[in-house]
């Protein structure tokens, strides 16, 4: 169930990147399956890029550009595409969703 801050109770199952290893310099596609207990009219895919946990980059994309929406209560995949500059050091990456409403 959604609260009132719009949080929803999504579960990750899996994260599926491609190619893997992640190529500098070239496409890289990163599949993320899921689960809601609550359907999901929009909302935000946030990414954040961290290199030895200080903040590098980060980004915003409209969750409904990166998945169909609404996102129906159950089993859901959310994919992002994007070239990594070719001077990508390794870092930790963190994906969360974030309602819109």
């Amino acid at each position: 169930n959604a609260d009132k801050q719009g949080e929803y109770d999504v579960k990750v199952q899996g994260v599926e990147i491609s190619p893997n290893p992640i190529a500098r310099g070239q496409p890289a596609t990163f599949s993320i399956a899921a689960t809601t207990g609550a359907a999901i009219d929009g909302g935000k895919l946030v990414i954040e890029v961290a290199y030895f946990g200080w903040h590098i980059h980060s980004e915003i994309h409209d969750l409904c550009d990166e998945t169909s929406c609404p996102v129906s209560t159950g089993d859901f995949v959310v994919s992002h595409s994007q070239v990594l500059p070719g001077y990508t050091p390794p870092v930790s990456l963190k994906l969360m969703l974030i309602n819109s409403c």
